[in-house]
């Protein structure tokens, strides 16, 4: 199933950011080994979670999987890389 994007973003895209969306999606996909709709539904989730404690800019949020190597140097192994503009931190939760 994929996720609507705009449902989660709030706002619809043009062409050229919904190619440029794909586009990451395939790169990353390559990259981690990970379907797309995995990558939508853990985006989806991240976001669920995060906004019961702060109020966040979903639009410039970005979330990739990638890989790096380990800590010892010998392997290389997944990374989660999410770089989450935060616009209020709410004193309690929801």
């Amino acid at each position: 199933m994929l996720l609507d994007l705009r449902k989660i973003f709030g706002r619809s895209k043009s062409s050229k950011d919904v190619a440029k969306e794909r586009l990451k999606l395939v790169l990353i996909h390559d990259r981690a080994n990970v379907s797309p709709q995995f990558l939508e539904m853990l985006k989806s989730e991240i976001i669920k979670v995060i906004t019961n404690y702060m109020d966040v800019d979903e639009s410039a949020l970005e979330i990739q999987l990638t890989k790096t190597r380990s800590d010892d140097g010998q392997s290389v192994v997944p990374a989660l890389y999410a770089n989450i503009p935060i616009k209020n931190i709410r004193k309690s939760g929801k």
